[in-house]
C-alpha cells in the first residue's frame, strides 16, 4: 500500500507531535510518499494553488492522510483523485467562543470541507467523536485513534530522584484552566506551610523529625509560554506578575529530553483543563512515575477512567488545591501504569482502517 501523508506540520507541537509519533510505524507498515511543499497549511494557496507536482504525487498513491482536517487543491482540477482521510482532534473553536464569530465560521466551514472531501475522519476520542457530530454535518464513518504518550516516553522507567515540583505542560490559553491552577496552586502552598509548621512544631523534642518537617514548599514549573494568555482578571494577571515571588517558573517551550527529566522528576503533574481532545501530559506523567491530578472533564474521565489519576471539579480552585495536597504528599512512589495507549496503536490503526476501505 502506498500513503501520501502531509508532513508540513511535522516538527511542531500538538498536531505535529502526533504525526511525527505516528510516521515510523507509518512507514514500516507502508510505503509513505512524504508530502511538504512550503505551502501554509488553511491557506487559500493551499485549497486553490496547490503545486501540480505535488498532486502529480499524491494520485499515484492508494490514499492520501492528513493528519489534521486540511485538504491541499487547486482550481480547475480535480485536485486530490484518491480516496482521503483526514482527522479532527477536537471541534473546541465551535465549542467555545475562542475565535470570534467570523473566526469560528471559517473553522467550521474548514471542518466541513475535510469532512465532503474525506472518505473516512480519524478523531481522537470518543468525546471528540460525539462534538463531530453534533457540530457538524458528518455522514462519512468516524474512526477513534487515540493519541498516546511520545515515543521517548515509552523507553522502560529509570529510578530518579523527585524534586518539590509541581508541574504543567501545554499552551497557555483560558480552555487549559490556568486560571483555575494558579489561585489552586497558592492555596494548597499555604495549606502545606501550615502543616509544615504544625508538625514542626510538635517534632521540636526531635531534631531529625523538625529537620523533615521544614521541606521546601512546591514550585510550579508552567511549560509553555505565557505571552499567549490573555485575562480580564485583574487578581490573576497580579499573581502572574509576581510569579517567581509565589513559586511559579514558566519555562517556556523545551526540548523533549528537557521535558522528560522535568516531568519524571516532579511529585505531581496537574492539568485543569476545561476542554481537550484528548490530553497527553497526564499519560507522559503516569508512565513516567509521576502522579497526577487532573481535571473531570468528559474526556480526561474517558481516556484516564482506568488509570490512577486523580480527579477534581473542572474550575473548583478549592477543590484543586485539596487534591494538589493530597497528592503531593504521598510518599509511596507510583506502582507502574500498563501503557495501553500508544502513537505505534493509533498508526496501525490508521493504516488498518485506509487498507480496509481501499479493499472496498
Amino acid at each position: 500500500m502506498k500513503i501520501a501523508v502531509d508532513l508540513r506540520m511535522s516538527g511542531k507541537s500538538g498536531i505535529g507531535a502526533f504525526l511525527d509519533n505516528m510516521l515510523p510505524t507509518l512507514k514500516a507498515g507502508a510505503e509513505v510518499v512524504e508530502i511538504k511543499p512550503d505551502i501554509k497549511p488553511f491557506s487559500l494557496k493551499e485549497m486553490f494553488f496547490f503545486p501540480k507536482d505535488e498532486l502529480k504525487k499524491i494520485n499515484g498513491c492508494d490514499a492520501f492522510f492528513s493528519p489534521y482536517c486540511n485538504v491541499p487543491g487547486r482550481l480547475f482540477s480535480r485536485g486530490i483523485k484518491v480516496p482521503i482521510f483526514t482527522t479532527i482532534h477536537d471541534v473546541i473553536f465551535l465549542d467555545l467562543p475562542l475565535a470570534g464569530k467570523l473566526g469560528t465560521m471559517a473553522r467550521k466551514a474548514i471542518y466541513q470541507r475535510a469532512i465532503n472531501k474525506s472518505r473516512e475522519i480519524f478523531t481522537v476520542s470518543e468525546f471528540s467523536t460525539s462534538r463531530i457530530l453534533a457540530r457538524l454535518n458528518c455522514k462519512k464513518p468516524i474512526t477513534v485513534v487515540y493519541s498516546g504518550v511520545p515515543l521517548y516516553n515509552e523507553e522502560p522507567l529509570k529510578k530518579v530522584q523527585k524534586t518539590d515540583t509541581i508541574i504543567f505542560v501545554g499552551n497557555i490559553k483560558a480552555h487549559k484552566g490556568i486560571k483555575t491552577l494558579i489561585p489552586a496552586f497558592l492555596k494548597a502552598r499555604e495549606i502545606l506551610a501550615r502543616q509544615d509548621s504544625s508538625q514542626a512544631q510538635d517534632a521540636a523534642e526531635n531534631r531529625k523529625q523538625a529537620q523533615d518537617a521544614a521541606r521546601p514548599l512546591p514550585q510550579l514549573l508552567i511549560v509553555g509560554s505565557k505571552e499567549n494568555f490573555r485575562t480580564s482578571d485583574t487578581e490573576l494577571d497580579a499573581l502572574m506578575q509576581d510569579a517567581q515571588k509565589n513559586g511559579i517558573e514558566f519555562t517556556g517551550f523545551l526540548p523533549d529530553e528537557k521535558l522528560k527529566e522535568l516531568i519524571s522528576r516532579a511529585r505531581l503533574l496537574v492539568q485543569p483543563s476545561l476542554y481537550e481532545g484528548f490530553g497527553v501530559p497526564p499519560l507522559q506523567a503516569l508512565y513516567s512515575g509521576t502522579r497526577a491530578v487532573i481535571s473531570d472533564i468528559p474526556v480526561f474521565k474517558e481516556i484516564y477512567k482506568n488509570l490512577p489519576a486523580a480527579f477534581f471539579g473542572a474550575g473548583d480552585a478549592d477543590d484543586l488545591a485539596r487534591k494538589i495536597v493530597e497528592n503531593y504528599t504521598i510518599k509511596e512512589p507510583l506502582p507502574p501504569v500498563e501503557r495501553v495507549y500508544s502513537y505505534r496503536f493509533s498508526a496501525q490503526a490508521v493504516l488498518k482502517r485506509i487498507a480496509d476501505s481501499i479493499k472496498m
